[in-house]
């Protein structure tokens, strides 16, 4: 495959990703990868699935949002990073991200997200329903992550009621862009970001319904299946979805990348089939 590092423009900071694409050119269509919370496009599913996707004739586009890793610098001491991360950013980086692509001969690319990218992603298939297909690599739940990523020791683990009380108040005092400490990953937060998690997120199972195309969603046996509702996502969605459990699997996929790949391209060669122009997949059959 060719890879093209790219930047994409937005009112604010801009999107840093890279575009790869087969050899030959792409005649399948085109593919979005949506990274998780506080990783990056060179991190993951997004730097480990383009090479077989490509090999199927697939343009892959991954990109940063403006909430990528937990925090950074660009051209400047100016801190950014999913330590300030809004909903309503991410969902517009989404959106910005397939408008690129779309200048690009690909008007409907398939979504692949993982994590709160995969949570992120059902807001924007719903919100495009001609996307061609869905696939969810560990997408959380959504409605009430903060406190039921808290419980497990994640965010602000034991001192959730505390933590929430003082971000509100810094918000409520107008200092919503100051930094505040928690406890677990990722360690870092904004007081505006943490009550933004707390009442903002999509509720993907709330929204299965809307998605009427074919999905696929994967999570690993390790991962709990509360914060991680691929079954139920299944018998929820829309249009024909399949859930797939690996074995052996944790979050982020350690030592199970090629399962994960695997199946992915498996399923892409079931479900859809090349479009003749190069643009968006087409669905074929019924996977569920």
């Amino acid at each position: 495959m060719r890879t093209q590092l790219v930047t994409i423009e937005t009112d604010t900071t801009p999107l840093d990703g890279a575009f790869h694409e087969p050899d030959d050119g792409a005649n399948a269509g085109g593919v979005l990868l949506f990274h998780g919370n506080t990783m990056n496009f060179y991190t993951g599913a997004p730097r480990f699935l383009p090479p077989a996707l490509t090999a199927m004739g697939y343009a892959c586009l991954a990109f940063n949002r403006r909430g990528h890793d937990i925090m950074s610098i660009r051209d400047s001491r100016a801190a950014e990073g999913a330590a300030f991360q809004k909903t309503a950013e991410a969902i517009e980086d989404n959106r910005i991200a397939a408008r690129w692509m779309a200048a690009r001969g690909f008007p409907a690319p398939v979504v692949v997200g993982h994590s709160n990218g995969g949570m992120l992603a059902v807001r924007h298939v719903a919100d495009h329903p001609e996307t061609p297909a869905l696939v969810l690599l560990s997408a959380h739940g959504g409605a009430d992550q903060m406190r039921r990523s808290s419980s497990i020791g994640l965010l602000a683990g034991d001192r959730f009621a505390e933590l929430s009380a003082h971000a509100q108040a810094l918000v409520d005092a107008g200092r919503g862009r100051e930094l505040m400490l928690m406890p677990g990953w990722w360690y870092v937060t904004t007081a505006e970001s943490f009550i933004d998690r707390m009442t903002q997120l999509p509720d993907v199972l709330a929204l299965a319904p809307e998605i009427r195309c074919p999905s696929l969603f994967i999570v690993g046996d390790e991962e709990p299946a509360d914060l991680y509702p691929a079954e139920r996502f299944a018998a929820r969605a829309g249009g024909a979805s399949e859930a797939r459990i690996l074995d052996n699997c944790n979050h982020f996929y350690v030592g199970r990348e090629a399962a994960v790949t695997d199946a992915v391209v498996e399923w892409f060669g079931r479900t859809l089939r090349p479009g003749a122009t190069g643009q968006a997949a087409i669905p074929q059959g019924d996977v569920r």
